[in-house]
């Protein structure tokens, strides 16, 4: 890695672009109910380690990952999206799809690290970076990102507290729209290149 390239204008815009991409804010409705169904528990800090550590191994092994199991980042991109558009539906229609997982260890890993924090988006986001952003630059937005995502999850209760449930309901079904549509995207950008 070159740590001359070392650049604050590449840095803050990678981070902003990886902030809104991963949209912690927009995720709080999804999360706590997932805390909900997960005995009211969220390990924070595997959640965030675990998100963390796929985004780092995305931006230096993503490719060759995809392409050693034979598949390429469209195929993945969709198959991320089907997983965002079932939990936005959850949200709008107050159904069930995922069954309650009262491990917190398994449900801070899945879906929360994966694939609601360093989804296909975040990690399509983070090879398509690579094209126009050094490294060390991508890496060091990970980590404020990481950040983001750890500060985010700790104070979850606390976030519930000031909403309140009228206001947990309304943004809940406001990001659910906002995430089938999210969903919709990917899946119509990726799906075409795939279905011959």
């Amino acid at each position: 890695m070159d740590f001359s390239a070392f650049n604050l204008k590449e840095i803050l815009t990678v981070s902003f672009t990886l902030f809104a991409v991963i949209d912690m804010l927009g995720s709080i409705p999804i999360l706590a109910s997932l805390r909900e169904k997960m005995g009211g528990v969220i390990k924070s800090t595997q959640a965030t380690l675990a998100s963390g550590a796929l985004m780092i191994l995305f931006l230096f092994a993503g490719k060759q990952f995809l392409n050693l199991l034979g598949l390429d980042v469209k195929s993945f991109a969709v198959a991320g999206s089907i997983v965002i558009f079932i939990l936005g539906l959850e949200m709008i229609l107050g159904l069930e799809f995922f069954k309650p997982d009262k491990n917190a260890k398994t449900g801070s890993v899945v879906p929360i690290a994966f694939p609601l924090i360093a989804g296909s988006g975040t990690l399509t986001t983070i090879m398509s970076l690579k094209a126009n952003y050094e490294d060390v630059n991508i890496l060091i937005g990970i980590l404020i990102n990481c950040v983001v995502i750890y500060l985010v999850l700790k104070s979850l209760k606390w976030i519930e507290k000031v909403l309140g449930p009228s206001g947990m309901a309304v943004i809940r079904k406001f990001f659910g729209v906002i995430l089938l549509a999210i969903a919709v995207k990917i899946f119509a950008t990726n799906a075409s290149g795939l279905i011959k």
